[in-house]
């Protein structure tokens, strides 16, 4: 069983393929700042990348995660009220790398070393808006049913 991703900032849709079929697919919210893959740029990079690591396996929904690492919290409304500054990646990380020398990897447009993943998001932010700043947000159940299946290497097209 082979599986891919393609994700349309059009769309802000999320299309999972096995053996190159459409198998399901999820809303997402990609950058705010729109489409680009420059450092500081907070836009979401186009073209070839790969799960180049899978972070956060069997944690709570909604567990928090600050620098890929699990900080013991929660999510909770209380909490996001708490702390209005913080950007909530929760449950799950999928880390992008890039494929495409000069576009994506590499040099000022490296994706991996801009920190760009699929994760999750408070289930109050909307979906299918751009509102990231870079990464692609899911809701958590939908990030933790992506993550269980598919594996470190698979390969996700992002598109405008």
């Amino acid at each position: 069983m082979s599986y891919s991703i393609s994700i349309s900032i059009a769309d802000q849709i999320l299309k999972l393929f096995q053996d190159g079929k459409p198998l399901k697919q999820y809303r997402v919210s990609t950058a705010l700042n729109g489409i680009g893959s420059e450092k500081g740029s907070g836009k979401t990079p186009l073209g070839k990348h790969i799960i180049r690591a899978k972070i956060g396996e069997g944690l709570p929904i909604n567990s928090v995660l600050v620098g890929r690492r699990p900080t013991g919290e929660i999510y909770s409304r209380e909490l996001g009220e708490q702390n209005p500054q913080r950007d909530w990646i929760l449950s799950r990380i999928l880390w992008l790398s890039g494929c495409e020398i000069g576009k994506n990897r590499l040099g000022q447009v490296d994706t991996m070393q801009r920190y760009i993943y699929l994760h999750g998001t408070p289930d109050t932010e909307p979906m299918g808006t751009p509102k990231s700043h870079g990464c692609i947000r899911m809701r958590n159940q939908d990030i933790i049913d992506l993550f269980d299946k598919i594996d470190a290497g698979t390969q996700v097209d992002i598109s405008a």
